[in-house]
């Protein structure tokens, strides 16, 4: 039986991990899933891709969350994205 592989970008769902942890620091950013992905496309396009291949199903390891430095990238491209989608905003909310 043949394996069903994928590409999985692992960087996306770190930011999406920490993304309310950011948004908690500031009670004035809005929340609406527009402002949401404006803020995590952002950030993604600041820091680089962490591709892997994976079998589909298969569990995988958030390592490099454990990291202090790659967590500090990931909080400074969020921080920054956040600004910048309050500075101006696409939601009709």
């Amino acid at each position: 039986m043949a394996r069903e592989l994928f590409l999985k970008n692992y960087m996306e769902d770190c930011v999406w991990e920490l993304l309310d942890q950011v948004l908690s620091q500031d009670p004035e950013a809005c929340r609406c899933d527009t402002c949401r992905h404006d803020i995590v496309a952002l950030a993604l396009n600041q820091l680089p891709p962490r591709y892997a291949v994976r079998e589909k199903g298969a569990i995988y390891s958030k390592l490099a969350m454990l990291e202090a430095q790659h967590r500090a990238d990931i909080y400074r491209a969020l921080t920054q994205a956040l600004m910048k989608v309050k500075e101006a905003p696409r939601h009709d909310c």
